[in-house]
């Protein structure tokens, strides 16, 4: 593999070791837990393949209820819970070391002809993603160079995402911060023409930021973190086709946050302002204790 792009397409080119179930790889990282947008993205991969090709998903909804261990296989049980003649709905289970880290049900339609169509226009406008710096040209820019952690990490990002604000550093940069955020993302690399692969990797990229939203008013993004946080539940609606290797603006708010949990949702456009995706999604946040 020759980039993060690639390595990408490997990671969700699962294993089928029966006719509905497959065996996804889990990379061994220095992470506590495996990346919940992995394990979406490898179940939705999963339930695709028992599907007919001419039925793109519409809608997903997942439970995320145990941490995944890296570097452990995880294995993916599909249900056929329904084909009809214009849906077909699927249920995923991911296992690893014989207990449910994960569940998802999926639903797939056969395209129709639009009786009507309307949306609503994007919540703002932003500058287009060239005129932005990268992440890892904004943590240089404050730090005078980038952290071999950060360093190692960059070169493994299969996504390329910059920020439409520029980053927080301090408590009096958040003052007064709305919990809001929006970034620019594409794959750093081609991902071919498989419909699948597409939506799989953006639903591997829309549980990378979505919860910033949640944390913005409250800590600086970079920095020593002050909540342990883990997505909860996930949830996404695919309005349009799309290409993960092309930009796309993921702009994200969260409306509430209490009791422990911050609900974050996200709407994902392309350039031309089209709305291609829904996202909604809640976290757990606790202090952590020193």
């Amino acid at each position: 593999m020759t980039n993060a792009a690639e390595q990408l397409v490997e990671l969700l080119d699962l294993e089928r070791i029966e006719v509905d179930i497959f065996r996804g790889r889990s990379p061994q990282e220095s992470l506590q837990r495996v990346f919940g947008g992995q394990v979406a993205g490898q179940a939705l991969v999963a339930a695709g393949r028992t599907t007919e090709g001419d039925r793109p998903v519409h809608s997903l909804h997942a439970y995320f209820l145990r941490p995944g261990t890296p570097g452990v296989p995880i294995v993916y049980q599909v249900e056929r819970v329904r084909d009809g003649r214009s849906f077909t709905t699927r249920r995923v289970t991911a296992v690893q070391r014989g207990r449910t880290i994960f569940n998802l049900t999926a639903s797939f339609h056969r395209p129709e002809e639009e009786s009507f169509t309307h949306q609503l226009p994007p919540a703002r406008s932003v500058p287009d993603p060239e005129t932005l710096p990268t992440v890892a040209e904004e943590v240089r820019e404050h730090l005078g160079e980038l952290p071999e952690a950060l360093e190692l990490m960059a070169r493994r990002q299969p996504f390329d995402i910059r920020y439409v604000d520029r980053l927080r550093w301090s408590p009096e940069e958040i003052e007064g911060a709305e919990p809001r955020s929006a970034v620019w993302m594409r794959t750093v690399g081609p991902l071919g023409d498989d419909p699948l692969v597409h939506t799989c990797a953006l639903t591997y990229a829309s549980d990378m930021t979505l919860l910033d939203a949640v944390r913005i008013p409250v800590e600086p993004l970079w920095g020593p973190r002050g909540f342990d946080m883990a997505s909860l539940d996930h949830a996404m609606w695919f309005h349009r086709p799309f290409r993960a290797d092309e930009w796309f603006l993921y702009d994200q708010e969260s409306p509430v946050a209490t009791g422990g949990r911050g609900l974050a949702r996200g709407r994902i456009h392309d350039r031309e302002g089209n709305l291609l995706v829904s996202v909604v999604q809640e976290g757990l946040f606790r202090k952590l204790t020193r």
